[in-house]
């Protein structure tokens, strides 16, 4: 590529923005060109408005650009957008009507017909449908972080034995709920067993992301999903206790060398942010784990391990993901190094 495509950040001063800004320091294709944030942060520095929450400093070059205001007259075609639910849904719409694409990881947009939920190793061809959207650009969102890897795990192995049900009891990090998240006196030595909003997205998205186009559509894949969500006093990674069961009956070794095998669209094209292997699998019986996995592969693999039989499905399972990364700036970072390489954007 002879020069960097410029790229905005939307919502750059939450936890999520802040992530896109690291993870976009030095990437061979994109360069931050803008920053955009709520009217109380704009015409303010980045330095000054943002309450940085990264263990690495804010990056030199950014630290005095002054940020704007969402809405605002753009110039990058590539918006990456952070921004919170709350607000994400018509600003996105605004800028996508401009002719900017904006790739998503606000949950607005994911369930519109006509708005692909991506993972390139999984369904790039979904990329296709955002030519039969009303916007002079496009949308393209994420999935949540749960489902990220969750589906990752679920696409090989639903085309190969047919996925029939899933259930999925989750143990999920305190940075999925943004800053400042869950109040200390909730979280500290606790389990919380609620997370709103989050159960009905796990229980859909994983069929909208493994469906197929149909026109002007996506058809949902047709098995069903049953989640539990916890919030855990952990700081980041997502781990997620997985029963399956298949048309075809498949063997725990059967499974773990499909999982460890596999490899697509990002690995073919050697995408910048692309893991060599996107799916790590465990031999021990104790991991993974979050402490010591969800930054293998710079935090962008799914980790599985303790692959079983299961007494009521066919096969059980452990799957680690590191959800700010992988399930979140990491994961849009790719669908527009995918959406690029694919020629999608002219």
């Amino acid at each position: 590529m002879e020069s960097k495509i410029p790229v905005a950040i939307l919502g750059a001063t939450g936890t999520v923005g802040q992530k896109f800004v690291l993870l976009l320091q030095n990437h061979p294709w994109f360069e931050i060109s803008e920053l955009v944030a709520s009217p109380r942060s704009a015409n303010r520095t980045y330095k000054d408005a943002c309450a940085w929450k990264q263990d690495r400093a804010i990056p030199g070059n950014l630290q005095d650009k002054l940020l704007l205001e969402a809405g605002a007259r753009l110039s990058s075609r590539i918006l990456f957008s952070g921004m919170d639910s709350s607000v994400a849904g018509p600003i996105e719409e605004d800028y996508a009507s401009k002719g900017h694409i904006v790739i998503s990881n606000s949950k607005n947009h994911r369930m519109d017909p006509d708005v692909p939920i991506i993972i390139p190793e999984v369904n790039s061809d979904h990329f296709e449908i955002t030519k039969k959207q009303r916007f002079l650009g496009a949308i393209i969102t994420n999935s949540n972080c749960v489902i990220m890897p969750v589906a990752m795990v679920l696409a090989p192995l639903h085309q190969k034995f047919k996925v029939r049900w899933v259930q999925i009891s989750s143990m999920q990090a305190i940075s999925g709920a943004g800053y400042p998240g869950v109040p200390s006196y909730d979280i500290l030595g606790n389990i919380v067993p609620f997370i709103e909003g989050e159960e009905p997205k796990v229980e859909t998205e994983s069929q909208k992301i493994l469906g197929s186009l149909k026109g002007n559509t996506i058809k949902p894949a047709d098995f069903i999903v049953s989640a539990q969500c916890n919030r855990v006093p952990l700081m980041d990674g997502h781990t997620i206790n997985l029963s399956m069961k298949f048309e075809k009956k498949p063997s725990p070794r059967q499974v773990g060398d499909i999982l460890g095998a596999w490899k697509s669209l990002p690995q073919e094209k050697k995408l910048p942010t692309a893991p060599g292997s996107p799916i790590i699998v465990f031999e021990e019986e104790n991991r993974p784990q979050p402490a010591r996995d969800i930054w293998l592969a710079d935090g962008m693999a799914a980790c599985v391990g303790r692959i079983r039989e299961c007494p009521i499905g066919h096969i059980k399972m452990v799957v680690l993901g590191h959800n700010t990364v992988r399930g979140a700036a990491g994961a849009a970072i790719l669908n527009a190094e995918a959406y690029v390489k694919l020629g999608y954007l002219q």
